[in-house]
């Protein structure tokens, strides 16, 4: 049968508008080999403030984060999202307990900078969404469920340019830990070089020690920047804790710290104890 070319490319324009159809709902591709994820680090402050008269249940913004948030991000393909929120330490004695309104952390992992803006733009729009979280997103003016959110944009490191996830926290081992820390630093080009020191060695010596790191980023945007973040864990506090210990005296880390293309790049080291929720998928 003879086509005629309006007919061709009539056909050829519908064809490839299902395939962009068919593209634009696929679930986003894992990062590629040596392709580095981003991250997207949320924290959903729960204490008094300016818009809280009194501290928020943490119950409505786990449920939307249970119900809602992680079954659309899994339906989009992006998996691996860690839900925390804070443990005041003891580390003499190794010992551990809740700490009263803490803030929800929440760790989100993409493959690229595209998923990042097209799931993050999309999500809360899906009506499957605003169906099972409900609760939270019609929440009162006068009793929010969040005093405020705060976020950042981060990107893997070099040295990690993907989450590892340790064994213990694939079996949901119920006593593993993880301690989040960023450092800060009074310029940028200080900030490159606490970075550069990871990727030097700082990383694989966490990895050798068993200190189990599961993410480093650079902080692309968000608040008190220059900085970078990052995980280490453990299956319990105790061996965790350890870790630590054999890090400070190794001979490796001891001519890092005092090799002078790193000096004074670090102005302020904040450390952060978090447990993850049941709902956590680290």
């Amino acid at each position: 049968m003879k086509t005629s070319r309006r007919d061709f490319l009539a056909t050829s324009i519908a064809a490839g508008a299902t395939l962009a159809a068919t593209r634009a709902h696929a679930a986003p591709a894992a990062a590629k080999d040596g392709a580095r994820e981003y991250y997207d680090l949320r924290c959903y402050h729960l204490k008094a403030d300016t818009r809280l008269k009194a501290s928020a249940a943490r119950g409505p913004v786990e449920s939307y984060l249970e119900k809602a948030f992680l079954p659309a991000l899994a339906k989009r393909g992006v998996r691996n999202v860690g839900v925390f929120t804070e443990l005041k330490v003891d580390k003499q004695k190794a010992t551990s307990e809740p700490i009263a309104d803490s803030p929800v952390w929440v760790l989100i992992p993409y493959a690229s900078l595209d998923t990042y803006v097209g799931v993050s733009a999309e999500l809360n729009a899906d009506a499957t969404v605003q169906a099972a979280g409900a609760a939270y997103l019609n929440a009162e003016k006068a009793s929010p469920a969040y005093e405020r959110v705060d976020s950042w944009l981060l990107r893997a490191f070099r040295s990690m340019p993907r989450m590892e996830i340790p064994a213990f926290s694939k079996s949901r081992a119920p006593g593993r830990v993880f301690e989040m820390r960023d450092y800060e630093s009074h310029s940028e080009l200080k900030a490159l070089s606490k970075m550069a020191m990871f990727d030097d060695g700082e990383t694989q010596l966490m990895r050798d020690l068993g200190m189990s790191p599961v993410f480093f980023g650079q902080a692309l945007s968000g608040p008190n920047l220059p900085h970078l973040r990052y995980i280490t864990s453990g299956p319990d506090l105790a061996t965790h804790l350890a870790g630590w210990k054999k890090f400070g005296p190794d001979p490796r880390w001891q001519k890092m710290k005092d090799d002078p293309r790193y000096a004074g790049n670090t102005s302020r080291n904040t450390a952060r104890f978090v447990a993850p929720l049941a709902c956590s998928e680290i």
